[in-house]
């Protein structure tokens, strides 16, 4: 398997298993993914009402952009950059685009 039909593979494995985790003290919040395998965008977002108020936010979002994983978006305690490197992701191939580039250079993982 190629890396990125790998990295593709990875990614869809982390969405569908986060995706049938609930908020036990939101039932009517749905989590759906949003998977764009032509332009490399994943997503894992939770939407729908909590009381009278609309929920509507992104919980991952991955991209695949010159080779490499950037992690986009993580709102949730879950070590998603550590998941990745278990699956045998290496750390040059990871960036956590969520922090400024400056702080990406203290983290390890890849710059850009």
């Amino acid at each position: 398997m190629d890396k990125l039909t790998n990295y593709r593979k990875v990614i869809k494995g982390i969405l569908a298993k986060y995706k049938n985790i609930r908020l036990a003290n939101s039932p009517e919040i749905e989590n759906e993914t949003i998977v764009d395998e032509t332009g490399d965008h994943y997503q894992l977002i939770r939407l729908g009402f909590e009381e009278r108020k609309r929920v509507h936010y992104c919980v991952f979002h991955f991209d695949i952009k010159n080779d490499k994983i950037w992690i986009q978006q993580d709102t949730t305690d879950i070590p998603v950059a550590q998941l990745l490197l278990d699956a045998g992701i290496p750390k040059e191939d990871i960036v956590l685009a969520f922090h400024a580039p400056y702080r990406r250079e203290l983290s390890g993982f890849a710059v850009v």
